[in-house]
């Protein structure tokens, strides 16, 4: 019994904007049919909230008038099975309910002949000896879906891959780059590289220190800070 109920306690948790969900389902319900909705498919409507209504818990001294900048729209906070990484966005949350509701088929993934190539070297075989590579084609992003995409790879990042410590996902934009691509390990030293959305050039040495007051990424940073050699994955270019 105990064991059970430390597991309860480590469900993830999927928080999305109502309308955005109804959006994606192409149908709407009252907080009541939700709920049972959930019940049924077996998950959890742990709580309604919105951005207001959270602003104003962790603000409490924010006056009304402020308060008013933030969002009224209810947020969904579902319990979902700790099993159940596929349903951690509200897109694939939404999927997943109108296929148990036969309003869709399930969806259907087929692989393609090979048509990429990825040289892994043996130098990773201290660090992280496996490399993992999947083309997603035809994606268009708008600034909440690309959103919602970044949420759904840090959240897999905590719980599947055990806070980057068995797995780190990267995302890159296959149209910037060209392969052969190889995957190696480099001596810090070695690298320079501009981070994403900066303008200031790092390299292995003092990339760590730069990245120890960014609060997203400074609880990962000791997985590698000891690595006298990073594993790197590197286009065509060098890129």
């Amino acid at each position: 019994f105990f064991r059970g109920f430390l597991f309860l306690n480590t469900m993830p948790t999927l928080a999305c904007d109502r309308d955005v969900l109804y959006g994606l389902m192409g149908q709407t319900f009252t907080e009541e049919e939700f709920d049972e909705l959930c019940f049924q498919f077996g998950v959890e409507l742990d709580e309604v909230t919105s951005e207001r209504q959270m602003a104003a818990k962790e603000q409490k001294k924010l006056d009304k008038q402020k308060l008013l900048e933030y969002s009224d729209v209810p947020i969904y906070k579902i319990d979902l099975p700790a099993n159940r990484y596929d349903l951690l966005s509200v897109e694939s949350f939404a999927v997943a309910l109108q296929v148990f509701m036969e309003k869709i088929p399930p969806p259907v993934y087929k692989l393609v002949g090979k048509q990429h190539v990825m040289k892994v070297s043996k130098s990773v075989e201290s660090v992280r000896p496996y490399v993992v590579c999947a083309v997603l084609r035809n994606m268009k992003f708008t600034k909440a879906s690309y959103d919602s995409f970044i949420d759904l790879q840090d959240k897999l990042h905590q719980n599947l891959c055990r806070k980057r410590t068995l797995v780190s996902v990267g995302t890159h934009d296959l149209d910037t780059i060209e392969g052969p691509f190889k995957y190696d390990a480099v001596p810090r030293k070695d690298i320079d590289f501009v981070p994403l959305k900066e303008t200031e050039t790092l390299n292995g040495e003092n990339f760590i220190e730069h990245y120890k007051k960014d609060l997203r990424l400074c609880k990962y940073l000791h997985t590698i800070e000891k690595e006298p050699n990073f594993h790197l994955i590197r286009a065509q270019s060098d890129v």
